[in-house]
């Protein structure tokens, strides 16, 4: 396909995925203080109780502009799917913060992209709603089954679902680290940024992953701590969805990750689609949702 055929490809799939009205939450609920600490719950449309819990974190490179209201068509698409989902929103990146905390330049000049994430605090807020996942999924939603959580990501949230999943081998003194695995009965990441160096070294979403991780004030020590690509193995089960045609996160992305994984012993599984680009993954008109919500099926039934 020539560069300018993908990028029609890539306008089309885009405005397709985003053309659908947002869709309300059932619940939402804070897991702290922070205007944007907050989780849209959305019931099983069949009403069946017992459903398993899908943690659903959104993409958009990190970035203040892209919140949780793109995603949350698929979060309904998901619930008539019969789960229960709780759509978490964090902090991220913006013109609020020309500097990220702990140092680093993370200026942008006039006209470009608002900066992508904030240092330590994206990372604090997806480790805090985690952690507060159990209690609060089962206030919001007590027909949720919050033994069988599965968590999915698109893009961004795709790097953020497999670092969630990884905080027991994070590096020892990390402030997010767990004493053991937690409890997910599996991953599911729609092309996620799934591996900084080979994200770095393609430039993707405009080097989100340098300006994530606050420039070249300690880029690698961050690394350590935020890439999935290192943090492994993890012991839980990983099914990555990507399209093959994706220009915005390149196949090459989620083959480092899976590679990686198999040098730590680690299988992890990787559904190619043809002719599908970013969007599609999280567009309920398309039918590579339908492959994805198979995937999350196959995780938590």
């Amino acid at each position: 396909m020539s560069d300018s055929a993908a990028r029609d490809r890539d306008v089309a799939e885009t405005e397709s995925a985003l053309a659908h009205p947002e869709v309300a939450p059932d619940r939402t609920a804070a897991y702290g203080d922070h205007p944007d600490q907050v989780v849209d719950f959305y019931v099983p449309r069949d009403g069946r109780t017992g459903a398993p819990l899908v943690v659903l974190l959104h993409g958009g490179a990190w970035r203040t502009p892209y919140d949780r209201a793109h995603v949350s068509p698929f979060a309904d698409f998901l619930a008539r799917r019969g789960f229960a989902v709780a759509s978490v929103e964090y902090r991220r990146g913006g013109d609020d913060i020309p500097q990220q905390r702990g140092g680093g330049e993370n200026t942008r000049p006039s006209g470009a992209e608002p900066v992508a994430g904030r240092w330590p605090e994206t990372f604090d807020d997806v480790a805090a709603a985690m952690d507060a996942m159990p209690v609060l999924a089962a206030r919001e939603l007590p027909g949720a089954d919050v033994r069988r959580i599965v968590v999915t990501g698109h893009s961004a949230g795709g790097h953020l679902a497999l670092w969630a999943a990884a905080r027991h081998v994070l590096p020892e003194g990390s402030p997010w680290r767990l004493p053991a695995p937690p409890p997910l009965r599996g991953v599911v990441a729609l092309a996620p940024i799934a591996d900084f160096t080979v994200a770095a070294e393609l430039g993707v979403c405009g080097g989100a992953v340098a300006q994530l991780l606050g420039g070249d004030a300690d880029f690698e020590g961050r690394m350590a701590q935020s890439d999935p690509g290192v943090l492994l193995p993890t012991g839980i089960a990983t099914a990555i969805v990507q399209g093959v045609e994706d220009i915005v996160v390149p196949q090459a992305v989620s083959e480092a990750y899976v590679d990686a994984a198999a040098r730590s012993g680690e299988m992890v599984g990787l559904t190619l689609l043809g002719g599908v680009g970013h969007f599609p993954l999280i567009d309920p008109a398309a039918d590579a949702c339908a492959v994805v919500a198979e995937e999350i099926t196959q995780l938590a039934w």
